[in-house]
């Protein structure tokens, strides 16, 4: 039965605490886990240090990530295409093709692509998840011009557009008519997709959620100051005291162990009379939360989107989905958090930094020795003093003797080592992995055996790549073709390829299957290298023997495919793609076409000698009838000229 009440703000802001003070994230265990991987990957202290000895920490988290993510960072970043879209038609290839083309685009050049899979990366590997934010931003630009001399009709049809605003305006009289000078602002409203990463202590997602398209509520908590709100809501009335505080101790606890390493976190946010005496750049929490709730009281809850400071809400409107998206490397069924890599190797960290602190104990008294001394027989100053060439005074000759250390046992290196390989088997990441071994090609350790190692070890990181690729990558690709086919309006030239291509998402389709284009689950690139050559050896031999199962097209994949593998992005600089040739026409075509074009001469040259011909005869004809004319004439002279004599 629907609800006929509409919720106030009072309530709505009511909900909104309540969501996020029982989230996960919030000042519970993933918050606290999270704080200790970050203090592991620095190699801080474990607090359990004594002074006097070793205080030795290992670093195999870090170690461990920072081995992970060259790996990672070489599929997904290496080439020019992470996503393809796939056509539903034959009409829709080239619309395809383009989608691709775009959407990589806005990933890499509107945005810093390889920045952001790097920290993606790096959150998901060491804090259990890593979020990044993709959204459709909407800004006005504003750009100033000036203009002098205008007349009467220029000065009017300038300021018919409504997107102009007259900053200054002068106007005169010179022998041509009324002029005008003046400076306008004109104003450009833009949008484009917008890509952030989001510190993982800045997101909370409730708790029965296995994934953020499920979530009854997610939120993403950042601090601004006084002054970014009030440009952020011009239309609302900021007064600090409805605004509450920026303090948060568990957050402040969380960002404070990124920076604990330098030092150079500095005071807590939250304390605004010491940051700053400006009101203007105090600090508050803005919650921006998408949550599932029947506002209007229809019945039915509908996704919103709510923006608060302290009580006091900034935005509500209802959305069709949620901005984020989340990868995890150890991903765990049916819940939304999964485990780090940071998660796997942190108690192996903490046994290794224990082991090798009573190891490097163990060494120093092997080196500086205890002693038993007689009381009141050796001078202890003497003793205590460390020198080459010390003396030390005793009063009998036995009052001083060296205590016995015991010797290392071989029991403690063979723990290391079993260590190590725990690390290894837990993360995938082993001495071949890491770089060539000087005993990894002995004489008994045969190129497969080193291969089939490698294999196996990759076959863990592969896996994490697989995972982020298909729970990640793809749904942040999709989220972009979706963001502008909703929202670009208007065509836009950009270099596609090497071609400047106008592109108009309003024209495709609604919806298109999207494929992560990523070298995964082939082998390395050795291995990959080897099956291209082979693959095209046999194309080449296919080609020439007759079988028409390549053609150009086929080799043209393979051959980019293959400049890929050597590290080179821009295929376009080695290949050129059979379709952007022209066509030209087959040899014999054009031999026959020259053979008639041959004959067409043959043909022009005998009718011009047949012309010619025909004009020499007429020619002759008229010489010839001429001629008969003149005959005639002399004959009629001479006849006149025979009757004039015979009369006279």
């Amino acid at each position: 039965m629907a609800s006929s009440k509409k919720i106030s703000d009072e309530e709505l802001i009511q909900r909104v605490n309540n969501e996020i003070s029982d989230a996960l994230g919030y000042n519970d265990t993933v918050n606290e886990q999270r704080e200790t991987a970050m203090e592991y990957y620095y190699g801080m202290p474990l607090g359990n240090e004594v002074d006097g000895r070793s205080q030795y920490v290992d670093s195999s988290v870090m170690d461990t990530i920072e081995w992970i993510k060259p790996s990672l960072m070489r599929v997904f970043a290496s080439g020019d295409e992470m996503v393809t879209f796939a056509p539903t038609g034959p009409e829709d290839v080239e619309v395809a093709e383009q989608a691709t083309d775009y959407v990589n685009y806005i990933f890499t050049k509107d945005n810093p692509g390889w920045e952001i899979l790097y920290t993606w990366f790096t959150d998901a590997l060491l804090q259990k998840n890593g979020i990044v934010k993709c959204w459709w931003d909407e800004y006005e630009d504003q750009n100033r011009e000036e203009y002098k001399g205008l007349d009467e009709q220029e000065f009017n049809v300038l300021l018919l557009n409504p997107d102009v605003e007259v900053s200054e305006h002068t106007a005169y009289s010179d022998d041509y008519g009324a002029k005008h000078d003046v400076v306008i602002t004109r104003k450009a409203y833009i949008g484009k997709v917008r890509i952030e990463n989001v510190p993982p202590e800045e997101f909370l997602i409730s708790r029965e959620a296995k994934t953020i398209g499920d979530a009854r509520f997610t939120c993403h908590r950042v601090l601004k100051t006084l002054s970014e709100l009030r440009i952020m809501y011009p239309d609302e009335d900021l007064d600090p005291k409805d605004l509450g505080s920026g303090e948060d101790s568990f957050t402040y606890q969380n960002e404070l162990a990124r920076f604990q390493y330098d030092d150079s976190r500095g005071l807590p946010w939250g304390d605004n009379t010491t940051v700053s005496e400006d009101e203007t750049l105090s600090t508050y929490w803005l919650h921006e939360s998408f949550m599932k709730i029947d506002y209007d009281g229809d019945g039915i809850a509908e996704l919103r989107k709510v923006c608060s400071v302290g009580q006091k809400v900034l935005a509500n409107e209802e959305i069709d989905s949620i901005p984020f998206v989340s990868i995890t490397p150890i991903k765990i069924p049916h819940k939304f958090f999964g485990l780090s890599v940071a998660d796997l190797v942190v108690d192996i960290q903490k046994i290794k930094s224990v082991l090798m602190r009573n190891l490097m104990d163990n060494m120093y008294n092997q080196n500086f020795g205890r002693y038993a001394v007689l009381e009141g027989q050796a001078n202890l100053d003497d003793l205590l003093t460390q020198r080459p060439g010390g003396i030390v005074r005793v009063k009998s000759p036995n009052a001083i003797m060296p205590l016995a250390t015991p010797q290392l046992e071989q029991s403690s290196f063979s723990m290391l080592d079993y260590l190590d390989k725990l690390r290894e088997s837990r993360s995938g990441v082993n001495k071949f992995s890491q770089g060539l071994n000087e005993n990894a090609l002995t004489s008994h350790t045969t190129a497969t055996a080193v291969a089939a190692t490698m294999t196996a070890a990759q076959s863990r990181v592969e896996l994490i790549a697989r995972c982020f690729a298909e729970t990640g990558v793809k749904d942040l690709m999709r989220n972009i073709y979706e963001l502008v086919l909703k929202n670009q309006d208007h065509q836009r030239v950009v270099m596609l390829r090497n071609k400047w291509v106008p592109v108009r998402p309003d024209m495709w389709r609604d919806k298109m299957d999207c494929t992560v284009s990523v070298g995964i689950g082939n082998g390395n690139r050795d291995q990959q290298l080897m099956h291209l050559t082979t693959m095209l050896q046999f194309a080449g031999d296919a080609m020439r023997g007759g079988l028409k199962i390549v053609n150009e097209k086929n080799m043209y994949n393979m051959g980019a495919a293959l400049v890929k593998n050597m590290g080179f992005q821009n295929v376009d600089d080695f290949l050129t793609n059979p379709e952007n040739i022209p066509d030209q026409p087959d040899p014999r075509e054009q031999m026959e076409q020259a053979e008639l074009q041959l004959k067409q001469k043959e043909l022009e040259i005998k009718a011009a000698d047949i012309q010619v011909k025909q004009m020499k005869i007429q020619q002759e004809a008229a010489e010839a009838q001429v001629d008969a004319q003149l005959k005639v004439a002399e004959l009629k002279l001479e006849a006149e000229q025979g009757r004039g004599v015979a009369l006279g």
